[in-house]
């Protein structure tokens, strides 16, 4: 019995987002290993492939989605593909001799995964991150922190505690090693449940990712903004120039073009990484705010470490992305002007144009005027013509007439008589328009 009108073709997919990526469940101690590889030109099937080496009834229908969790012998590996990279994440039991007593132990001979499986994912690798999950004492950080730093080898450390109240300590150095990997500690409780342990994993481990998202805006922010620098100077140039009236105004214009094109260029190449920085950006601040740090006496927590080294080069990304709008907008005003400057040349040309082709009409209408006159006359001359050709016949024949007397009396009237008609067909013209 159908309750409801007929679903939209988007209900389940939108429907079901929220639960697209679910936290694992982990059970401490755990070894949970990340690695991040970009996608670009990376198939789903190839993807697929290199997932069925683990599970071979894997069909190429479980990875349309984004989203897939292997759960295999011993262990478990989830696979998750975003817009511009796929994340892998290995959940296995802590190797033996890999706790707080250890001094800076080696844990990659220990991946259940099979030999050279890791480092067979296709992609390029962006982020590989090495996460033990430990049950310690929450509350004593101090000591908690001194076994941490001999975990990692008497390295630099950034510590806090999470939670309000706190339910446990993360300790990391953000350092790549030899190994290619990074390291995070964290100590939790006895007692704590997979599924807070999980959520926990998750938060450090998309904080780290995006984290390192975020940072690709940085380098071509620094390659952009060396850039804009020429392309201001060259606008300033160009702007000064159109203070120039002796300066040529298409020369302007094809400088003003090819900077607008280059700036142009630019925007569309780069637009999407600086946009993709911001809300990369914005989901560290909020994973941080998330974890709910509170500090631990002697050491930088890790929203303190960010703020301080993350912010100046995420200012950096907008900076440089703010400045080349704003670029855009000013050529386009620059263009506005040059136009305005083009358009009252062009005025003036028309106005000294359109004064010559008035003296030219009013030289042409005294012209006509004066080829009318002489029409008149010549037309008058062979009317009267006429007439005395006209007056000799009839004097041949017989008629008591005095031809020339005749067409001299008649010239007057002739002349009057043309000039009548040529204004009669003056009138009929002018009446036309």
């Amino acid at each position: 019995m159908n309750l409801l009108p007929h679903d939209d073709a988007l209900r389940t997919q939108l429907h079901n987002e929220v639960h697209a990526r679910p936290s694992a469940r982990i059970r401490l101690p755990a070894f949970i290993v990340l690695v991040g590889v970009f996608t670009d030109g990376v198939t789903r099937e190839q993807e697929c492939a290199h997932l069925q080496e683990l599970q071979p009834d894997l069909t190429l229908q479980e990875v349309q989605g984004n989203f897939v969790r292997l759960r295999l012998h011993d262990y478990t590996l989830k696979w998750e593909r975003h817009t511009e990279f796929t994340r892998y994440s290995l959940v296995q039991p802590l190797p033996e001799g890999a706790g707080l007593g250890s001094q800076d132990p080696e844990l990659m001979s220990h991946l259940k995964l099979p030999e050279g499986w890791l480092a067979s994912i296709p992609g390029r690798t962006f982020a590989a991150i090495k996460l033990i999950m430990l049950n310690g004492d929450v509350n004593d950080p101090q000591r908690s922190l001194e076994q941490a730093r001999t975990w990692f080898g008497d390295h630099p450390v950034i510590a806090s505690r999470m939670g309000n109240p706190a339910h446990s300590v993360v300790v990391t150095d953000l350092r790549l090693r030899d190994s290619g990997f990074e390291r995070m500690l964290v100590l939790a409780p006895e007692g704590t449940s997979p599924t807070r342990a999980g959520r926990i994993s998750q938060r450090l481990l998309e904080l780290e990712t995006y984290r390192l998202m975020a940072l690709r805006g940085l380098p071509i922010a620094k390659v952009v903004g060396a850039q804009l620098g020429q392309s201001e100077k060259e606008l300033a140039n160009i702007i000064e120039s159109l203070e120039d009236k002796d300066c040529n105004d298409q020369a302007l214009l094809n400088r003003l073009v090819g900077l607008a094109a280059g700036v142009e260029r630019m925007t569309a190449e780069h637009a999407y990484r600086f946009a993709a920085t911001a809300a990369y950006d914005k989901l560290v601040n909020e994973r941080i705010t998330e974890l709910r740090e509170s500090p631990i006496s002697g050491t930088q927590s890790i929203g303190e470490f960010m703020k301080r080294r993350l912010s100046p080069a995420m200012a950096t990304v907008a900076a440089t992305a703010q400045r080349l709008g704003s670029l855009s907008e000013r050529i386009s005003r620059a263009s506005a002007l040059l136009r305005t400057r083009v358009d009252i040349a062009t005025e003036e040309q028309n106005r000294v144009l359109l004064e010559k082709l008035t003296k030219g009409q009013e030289l042409q209408l005294r012209l006509q005027t004066t080829v009318e006159g002489l029409s008149i006359a010549a037309i008058s001359y062979y009317v009267v013509s006429l007439l005395l050709y006209a007056g000799k016949a009839a004097k041949a024949a017989g008629l008591n007439v005095e031809p020339e007397l005749l067409a001299g009396a008649l010239i007057p009237v002739v002349l009057w008589l043309v000039w009548k008609a040529t204004r009669r067909i003056h009138a009929k013209l002018y009446k036309g328009f």
